[in-house]
């Protein structure tokens, strides 16, 4: 019609025309046939989609190549989903198994530094001394929850001033193992775990920063397991919906939401349920896999074998989440842990009512550590006295044994090691959650569709019986987690802040 020009049309389209623009009361409505206008009068070459496609089929390979994408196990994985094996259903333990709390007496007590033997605090300080410890900061997140949806780098997010400057997560965590080095006169090796999502960002910030101004080793261990998000299965998503908490709609608003949940399901079905998900740009196809890989990629990249070598002493890791501030290599809980001779030993602290997710339980008789996700029944978690803070102290040695490795495999033997960690990867439960991920498109457009992801959880590996574990109850302020930013204004009154700051030997 633009470009015939107006002279010759209709009257009535004319009057059309007028009535829509003048009196339409929708804002929305105009922007919609403005934009319909826009892609009519300049339409996309169909080459330059399958350009664009065929560009980010490109980086999508990449990203499974730089990251360690394991098509077997993905594979293996899509038909338990397919076949029913796996799925959010089966997510939880049966509700008839026994789960009960833990009784005082099963754990090691690390709560009172002070009350800790002399002879394990000795202990540790040797172990450091001799170059036996190594700390290892898991930095694979965006901090989705921290920042309520929007991803961010986490690790190296600032969010608190100490010492008149604003520091981030990893920066107190360097600090702390500076205060260490610097009391006991020793180099601790510190690694940082990272994600395709997160590397570049933190590699070129501690670059920009000199590992901000510390002296010690720092060492990136990129990720090398890597998960592709599949079209959900439409049982899967029936089950959510049935399950998850919603408030009751008047008949129309319910009418919309079973239309849209109808539309879904219809475009699970169309897609093929269980196949992967590629609609979408090439970052949004991908997930990191869970928790559980975290430390077996220190062996499948090669850094573990490395730091050996620079390190022939090195026999133990201490594991922690990013967010876990009070974690560092504490002598005594060090020597606690080594006195205890398992091969893991977890700390747990006194759970509180915003502590969500894992706990210390006893199944069917034996101590380990109830994912969130595996809990039969919702109120299971308020029930557990103890909540798990991540932080593991791992002898490597028997972490090796129980992979039927040696340390001259890590070097040597790369297919051996990736089939040794895909085994004992298929002894630890494979969750399936669906998260809702955005696809733009057209001019500003957005679709939200709902995609499946496989998990796998470092807790479980307490499921296992012929791998040796010790639990360890330590102070809150050591394990406190903070997971959500409006967590800190309690942090930073009930003394917590300056717990950290006394744990820290700030560069600057």
């Amino acid at each position: 019609m633009i470009a015939a020009g107006t002279a010759n049309l209709d009257p009535l389209r004319k009057a059309d025309v007028d009535l829509f623009a003048n009196h339409c009361p929708e804002t929305p409505e105009l922007l919609r046939v403005f934009r319909t206008m826009v892609n009519t009068l300049f339409p996309v070459a169909r080459g330059a989609v399958d350009s664009t496609a065929q560009r980010w089929e490109e980086q999508a390979e990449a990203i499974r190549r730089d990251n360690g994408f394991d098509p077997v196990q993905h594979e293996a994985l899509r038909e338990d989903l397919q076949r029913g094996r796996i799925g959010l259903a089966r997510n939880r333990l049966p509700v008839d198994l026994d789960v009960g709390d833990v009784d005082d007496a099963d754990l090691i007590a690390a709560h009172d530094h002070d009350r800790i033997p002399r002879s394990a605090v000795e202990a540790g300080e040797a172990m450091i001394r001799r170059g036996e410890v190594a700390v290892v900061s898991l930095a694979a997140g965006v901090g989705s929850r921290w920042t309520t949806g929007a991803g961010v780098v986490k690790a190296i997010n600032p969010f608190v001033t100490l010492g008149g400057v604003h520091r981030s997560f990893l920066e107190l965590h360097l600090a702390k193992t500076r205060a260490v080095q610097e009391a006991l006169d020793v180099r601790i090796p510190h690694i940082v775990t990272t994600s395709y999502l997160t590397h570049d960002a933190i590699e070129r910030h501690l670059a920009n920063t000199q590992n901000y101004g510390h002296d010690g080793p720092v060492h990136l261990s990129r990720g090398q397991s890597i998960g592709q998000r599949l079209i959900p299965m439409t049982r899967d998503l029936s089950f959510l919906w049935e399950e998850s908490t919603h408030e009751t709609l008047d008949e129309n608003k319910q009418k919309v939401r079973e239309a849209g949940r109808r539309a879904i399901l219809e475009w699970a079905l169309a897609r093929g349920e269980g196949s992967d998900y590629t609609d979408n740009l090439p970052a949004q196809r991908f997930n990191p896999p869970g928790h559980f890989y975290e430390v077996p990629n220190l062996l499948r990249n090669g850094l573990l074998a490395r730091i050996l070598v620079d390190h022939p002493n090195l026999k133990w890791l201490m594991v922690h989440n990013i967010d876990t501030l009070g974690a560092t290599v504490d002598p005594g809980v060090l020597g606690l842990a080594a006195e205890a001779g398992a091969t893991l030993s977890f700390e747990v602290i006194p759970r509180r009512i915003d502590d969500r997710g894992g706990g210390l339980a006893k199944v069917a008789g034996r101590l380990r550590l109830l994912e969130g996700l595996a809990q039969p029944r919702e109120e299971t978690e308020f029930g557990l006295r103890y909540y798990s803070s991540m932080t593991t102290w791992v002898r490597i040695d028997g972490l090796l044994q129980t992979l039927h490795l040696t340390r001259d495999d890590l070097g040597r033997s790369p297919e051996k090691v990736a089939a040794a960690v895909r085994a004992l990867a298929a002894r630890v439960p494979t969750y399936v959650t669906i998260k809702d991920v955005k696809r733009r498109w057209g001019h500003g457009q957005e679709d939200v569709f709902p995609v499946a992801q496989f998990e796998k959880l470092w807790g479980d590996l307490t499921s296992l019986r012929d791998l040796p574990c010790s639990f360890l109850a330590v102070g809150r302020r050591r394990g406190q987690q903070l997971k959500d930013a409006a967590q800190l204004d309690g942090w930073a009154t009930d003394g917590s802040r300056d717990y950290i700051e006394s744990l820290c030997a700030f560069s600057r």
